[in-house]
């Protein structure tokens, strides 16, 4: 989904760092082939060993970074989320230090389906899914947003700060409703044509209807399929709860468009946000 890092040196310290983590879970690369994360932060792979096939993904961060909600998502969301969401299940962790770094290597399940989208998380093009996929998707979320946890994964502090600031307007940033969510889901987490949500570092509670939210708003460069987004979950987004989450996530979007991301969905930003807020 992203490039290796520029610096060689942090390539082959992850490279090094990977062939450690297959040697600690007992696993060998299955075709060699790599998935690099933002910035080189993560880097995976398919992996074969006595339990079958896997997928095996490294994570690093400083060593006073480790230990944070990012880093314990996938293993929370494990023991949290129940067996009816479909998702790689999670068989074994390994933890490390190396100087300033630490390291956590994740053994996955690996799934047979290819995510949605394989460049970002963007929608281009109308991928085709059918009913059972969008009941599955509906069903999946309903299960997640009943699920107990004190992780959070949007924070009432950030929209009290943000919103006004990349709206461009006053707005009564009080969340009001709250529930839980896997955090980022966009058509890059998303497999087909059997669904399955990948990367859940990020779940926990947001604004209900984040989830779809998230994904109605990463695909309004395809009218068709933000429309049935908005059809299959009118149920959450045609509140007034489900708006502030569309709200919500555009203003993430907008601020990523300051970085110089995601700059063909500006002006499809500021227009879906114009029209929720009337103007």
């Amino acid at each position: 989904m992203f490039s290796p890092p520029d610096d060689p040196r942090e390539v082959a310290s992850m490279r090094d760092a990977y062939r450690r983590s297959t040697t600690a879970l007992a696993v060998v690369p299955d075709d060699g082939t790599e998935v690099w994360g933002w910035r080189g932060r993560t880097l995976g792979g398919p992996v074969a060993g006595d339990h079958g096939p896997g997928w095996l993904r490294l994570v690093r961060a400083p060593v006073d970074k480790a230990g944070g909600r990012l880093w314990l998502g996938p293993e929370d969301a494990e023991k949290a989320i129940p067996d009816s969401v479909p998702r790689p299940r999670l068989r074994g962790v390994e933890d490390w230090a190396d100087g300033d770094h630490a390291f956590r290597a994740e053994l996955h399940d690996r799934v047979t389906a290819r995510p949605i989208t394989t460049s970002g998380p963007v929608l281009r093009e109308d991928p085709g899914l059918d009913d059972t996929w969008w009941h599955d998707l509906r069903r999946a979320l309903d299960h997640i947003a009943l699920v107990t946890t004190d992780r959070v994964a949007l924070r009432q502090a950030y929209v009290d700060r943000a919103m006004p600031e990349y709206l461009g307007r006053p707005i009564d940033t009080t969340v009001p409703a709250w529930t839980t969510a896997h955090g980022d889901l966009h058509w890059a987490n998303l497999t087909a044509p059997r669904l399955a949500i990948l990367d859940w570092e990020g779940w926990g509670t947001a604004p209900t209807g984040y989830d779809a939210a998230m994904l109605h708003t990463y695909s309004l460069l395809v009218p068709d399929v933000a429309a049935r987004i908005r059809s299959e979950f009118a149920h959450v987004l045609n509140t007034a709860v489900g708006r502030f989450s569309e709200l919500a996530v555009i203003t993430q979007l907008l601020q990523t468009t300051t970085r110089g991301d995601n700059l063909d969905l500006e002006q499809p930003l500021r227009a879906r946000a114009s029209r929720i807020l009337g103007s």
